[in-house]
């Protein structure tokens, strides 16, 4: 067996793998006697099958795996011994010979090999790149706790239904009828919504179900039937309405203060302002360390420079995602993809270059800070430690999870590496103005 190597270009490699039949034969002859050990044939004792008859009814697949194992390990080795950092995996080249597949024959078999190149990268304190610090304004803080009393806020009676008020109906075709159903305002649609603006109890609304709520699963639960039954009913229903709640603003008082904060840490006002103040300054800050992690990224990428076998990219990943994508769509994709492939290369390098490692307490922590991160979303800002970890246990259990928490905590350490080198040029800006940014 030998190994012809043609180098392309600088990325690109096509080999030459020529398998000889002394090559195979051993292995082949060894798998033959191996199906012929556990062949089971009428009119034959297991064992005693003829192997005139074991080649011709398993010949060419053994030959195949045996051929393949050679194949394989030969590109295997050969990638091992010329040291190549291998983009993807070996594909067979577009101008493979056909081959005739016949026990004794000799084999010849091309394949395309792309690498990438090392990475040549320095970080330096001449590297400068921009951290917005955004400015906390007087109508930011007032938005803010506006919305913070909307948060903990409650639903009350009310007269007359408002665009953000529920009202609460007996509905009813004559064939179906549903006892106390809430209706968003908001979300009722067609001529029905004006119906609904102004709506009092005792008030009876004709309306057609299939217009006035668009969305077939909200649909199907406000009416308490099965998603599939919908179409068989009929749509025009009475709506007679029997109350009006709306959402009222929380009172700024103790409780209010501890749903918000947590027990005992704001007491008045003033502490209230202070507090809102603080969290909005906080939140803009995070928004700022994620744009600045994004800009570094993308700075970096491209301070590096990395060429990439694009064509080769291409072909492999259509081969990978065989039947899920078409050309186009890996087309249309593509230049993000090699923006990830190329920050995963200068990831990689830095964290090499640093000594950095992701174990296994960062991304138990990472999946404690996502899962807190989640109660917050829902306005559940105190939530027990042991809940968060419960929580986060499940979280790993997700290999996919997993490994997205790796890559953002791989993220992480290399953007605070960096920022410890680099020159970060603080910019002041409005809220506005920074969400306008690329």
């Amino acid at each position: 067996m030998n190994i012809v190597k043609n180098q392309v270009d600088d990325l690109n490699l096509q080999i030459t793998v020529n398998i000889a039949a002394d090559d195979y034969a051993a292995a082949e002859k060894k798998k033959l006697n191996e199906v012929r050990r556990r062949a089971d044939f009428k009119g034959f004792r297991k064992g005693m099958v003829p192997m005139t008859l074991v080649q011709k009814v398993y010949g060419e697949q053994v030959l195949g795996e045996s051929v393949n194992e050679v194949l394989s390990d030969a590109i295997n080795n050969f990638i091992k011994e010329n040291k190549l950092n291998v983009v993807g995996e070996p594909l067979p080249s577009e101008d493979q010979p056909e081959l005739e597949w016949k026990s004794g024959n000799d084999f010849s078999f091309k394949f395309d090999i792309a690498t990438t190149p090392e990475v040549k990268l320095d970080v330096t304190k001449d590297d400068k790149i921009p951290y917005y610090s955004i400015n906390v304004t007087k109508e930011a803080k007032n938005e803010m706790k506006e919305n913070m009393l909307k948060q903990v806020g409650s639903l009350q009676d009310g007269k007359k239904a408002g665009e953000d008020d529920f009202v609460i109906a007996d509905l009813s075709n004559g064939e179906i009828n549903v006892e106390g159903a809430y209706i968003a305002v908001r979300n009722v649609m067609g001529d029905a919504h004006a119906k609904f603006v102004g709506a009092k109890a005792g008030d009876i609304i004709d309306v057609d179900v299939n217009v006035a709520f668009e969305n077939e699963t909200d649909r199907a639960s406000m009416l308490k039937i099965k998603k599939e039954e919908l179409a068989g009913i009929n749509p025009a229903f009475q709506a007679t309405v029997k109350n009006i709640k709306t959402y009222v603003d929380a009172e700024e008082n103790q409780e209010t203060y501890d749903k918000l904060f947590g027990e005992d840490k704001v007491h008045n006002t003033e502490e209230f302002d202070a507090a809102v103040e603080e969290r909005l300054a906080a939140n803009y800050k995070q928004e700022a360390d994620y744009r600045l992690g994004k800009d570094i990224r993308d700075y970096l990428v491209e301070k590096a420079n990395i060429a990439l076998p694009e064509s080769f990219l291409k072909r492999w990943l259509f081969k990978v995602n065989e039947g899920k994508f078409t050309m186009e769509e890996i087309e249309k994709e593509f230049d993000s993809f090699l923006a990830d492939f190329r920050w995963q290369m200068v990831r990689g390098t830095i964290m090499q270059k640093n000594g950095l490692k992701v174990d296994e307490k960062d991304i138990r922590e990472a999946a404690e800070g996502f899962v807190a991160y989640q109660y917050a979303m829902y306005g559940l800002g105190n939530v027990p430690q042991e809940m968060i970890q419960e929580a986060a246990k499940n979280v790993l259990k997700d290999e996919n999870q997993v490994r997205r928490l790796e890559e953002s905590v791989e993220e992480q350490k290399v953007v605070a590496a960096v920022k410890e080198v680099v020159t970060l040029q603080t910019k002041k800006i409005s809220v506005e103005k920074f969400r306008e940014l690329k």
